[in-house]
């Protein structure tokens, strides 16, 4: 027996202008957590959590345009997911949208 896949569909996260430029946040759809961030008016999702230790990458810091995880400052690409510091390492990325100053997520 297959397992049906939940179709995927945007789903509203914050108003753009609850994101500091150049900053993010940590929001929650279907209890998963969710790391938003605005780099220079560009919004981009990822997974919250750094998977070498579980860290916030919320709680992150933002240059050019990687997120860096506040324990070990390890980088991920908001874009890729990919990290250049440890290449085994990744996040998921997720597509945003916004919409009349919405900020939806593809999940």
């Amino acid at each position: 027996m297959e397992i049906e896949e939940q179709e995927k569909s945007y789903r509203k996260v914050a108003e753009a202008t609850d994101i500091p430029r150049n900053s993010g946040v940590k929001v929650t759809i279907d209890e998963e957590e969710f790391a938003l961030f605005n780099l220079n008016g560009e919004f981009y999702a990822i997974n919250d959590f750094c998977p070498h230790r579980g860290a916030s990458l919320s709680e992150g810091f933002l240059e050019q345009d990687k997120v860096f995880c506040p324990l070990h400052c390890f980088d991920f690409n908001l874009i890729t997911g990919e990290s250049e510091i440890v290449s085994h390492l990744r996040v998921e990325t997720y597509q945003v949208k916004v919409e009349d100053g919405s900020i939806f997520i593809l999940y």
